[in-house]
């Protein structure tokens, strides 16, 4: 969701766009500990490099929360590297022996057990972080009260990763989702001061459909990397094979899959669009903007005809421009989000969810 979900990209967490480069020098070798502020200025390069919609978002957010919102996202985007390449040289990470470790699968999954065990020293009493991730993040738990299981889910979704390259069910993907995109949501919420089980339960949505909505965008960018996140289940209800999507087909079988799997992500999206009204200010915002434009992203699969294996479907700047004012519109005038109707979904009550109920 907020400023760390980018609708237009790749999530920041549980995945990765392979142009990205590795993370920025750090102020201190392993082992020692960065200052607070150098830690936090670390976030803050971290997300300003790699983030191309993150300067513009943070300019919106409280100057006083700016450098917690760094430190979620170090955090998310320090996991998806982990879990997705090791990166020999980075004098940040602890050294992996091939000896002990020979092959990557086995590499990624020790340097996931080692920033578990970074995230652990984050809630000791008597253990310090080394990483200046974690030195951030530390302070940001303490400040906001943050329980430790959004961060070990989004450890173990790519620990996830690298058991699973395909999703027999809709169902298996719905898990994933639980762990790679959902705790993102909740993150974000703490940092709002929201900790209600209602509203969670509402961002589990969106921060759902956020997911499926890249992964529908980028299906062909996925299959080039080994992966099919279209459940097998779903191929074989619509007859389509992955040979077939190995060849780029576009056929009448693939275009009802994909108009499915649409609708499906579309239907999240209504699920979770009543959080909006229980929000207020930045968070607001942010929330309205991200789900205006996974909409819109859903909207571009359409206009190709669900063809998104030849071209991949994205935003123009002045189609992103629209989306900014639309979402500023719903935030400061309470707009509605004008979500279209359709499949028989309809957002789920959210009696006891209000604004003055907002604070636990």
């Amino acid at each position: 969701m907020t400023t760390i979900t980018n609708p237009q990209g790749n999530p920041g967490n549980g995945r990765r766009d392979s142009r990205r480069q590795s993370s920025p020098p750090a102020n201190g070798e392993l082992g020692q500990a960065a200052s607070i502020e150098e830690a936090y200025d670390y976030c803050r390069r971290l997300a300003q490099t790699h983030y191309e919609n993150f300067t513009v978002g943070s300019r919106l957010l409280p100057k006083p929360l700016r450098p917690h919102v760094y430190a979620i996202y170090g955090f998310c985007r320090t996991v998806d590297d982990l879990g997705d390449e090791h990166t020999a040289g980075d004098a940040l990470l602890p050294p992996v022996s091939d000896n002990t470790h020979p092959d990557e699968t086995a590499r990624r999954l020790a340097l996931l057990d080692w920033w578990q065990n970074e995230l652990d020293a984050c809630y000791s009493g008597t253990e310090a972080p080394t990483h200046p991730v974690m030195v951030a993040l530390k302070e940001t738990v303490r400040a906001f009260d943050i329980p430790p299981q959004p961060f070990l889910k989004l450890i173990e979704a790519n620990r996830m990763d690298q058991a699973n390259s395909r999703y027999p069910t809709y169902a298996d993907l719905l898990h994933y989702c639980e762990h790679s995109a959902n705790p993102v949501g909740h993150l974000v919420l703490h940092l709002f001061g929201y900790h209600d089980a209602a509203r969670q339960e509402l961002s589990d949505a969106t921060c759902t459909a956020l997911q499926l909505t890249n992964f529908w965008q980028d299906v062909a960018r996925d299959y080039e990397k080994g992966r099919i996140y279209l459940p097998q289940e779903d191929l074989e209800r619509f007859g389509y094979s992955e040979g077939e999507l190995a060849a780029g087909v576009v056929n009448d079988g693939w275009r009802q899959l994909m108009a499915f799997q649409v609708e499906r992500a579309m239907g999240l999206f209504r699920q979770g669009a009543a959080l909006v009204e229980t929000l207020e200010g930045p968070a607001r915002f942010d929330v309205a903007l991200f789900t205006r434009g996974g909409v819109a992203v859903l909207d571009a699969i359409r206009r190709q005809d669900y063809n998104v294996l030849s071209r991949r479907p994205h935003l123009s700047k002045a189609a992103k421009a629209r989306l900014f004012l639309s979402a500023w519109l719903t935030s400061k005038l309470g707009l509605g989000l004008g979500l279209p109707a359709g499949g028989g979904l309809s957002a789920p009550p959210t009696a006891g969810v209000t604004k003055e109920n907002n604070r636990d």
